[in-house]
């Protein structure tokens, strides 16, 4: 368990396993997390949380990942959070569009065990504060 601040998080991922999985790690790190399986229910959550940092999958049915940051920043909504791409789409075109729409981090979920992702996430919250 860490010792440092503990954040409000977002978690939004189409697939339900990896949803709970991801939120349970960062609930056992001490951190308020909220989850969302698509982008539409992650914009009605925004409506009533303000979390610090939000973690998002690309693919997910209607709004995809980086449609629902294009939303969040076109719409000022939680504009002091830290955005974290959380997916399988490791192609250099997706990383790098991520980063032209605001992105402050993207991680790969095939490349990074569950634990590992609580510790990346929280290092990209910390160089962006």
């Amino acid at each position: 368990m860490s010792e440092g601040k503990k954040y409000k998080v977002l978690i939004v991922d189409d697939d339900k396993f990896l949803l709970q999985m991801y939120a349970m790690k960062f609930t056992h790190s001490g951190h308020e997390v909220t989850t969302a399986l698509n982008g539409n229910e992650a914009l009605e959550k925004l409506k009533e949380i303000t979390p610090e940092i939000i973690v998002m999958d690309v693919v997910m049915p209607g709004m995809d990942g980086m449609e629902l940051l294009e939303t969040i920043h076109r719409e000022n909504i939680a504009p002091s959070a830290v955005y974290v791409m959380l997916t399988n789409q490791s192609a250099p075109t997706d990383i790098e569009r991520a980063k032209t729409i605001g992105m402050h981090g993207y991680i790969v979920k095939a490349t990074t065990i569950p634990s590992e992702v609580v510790e990346e996430v929280i290092k990209i919250r910390e160089k962006n504060k």
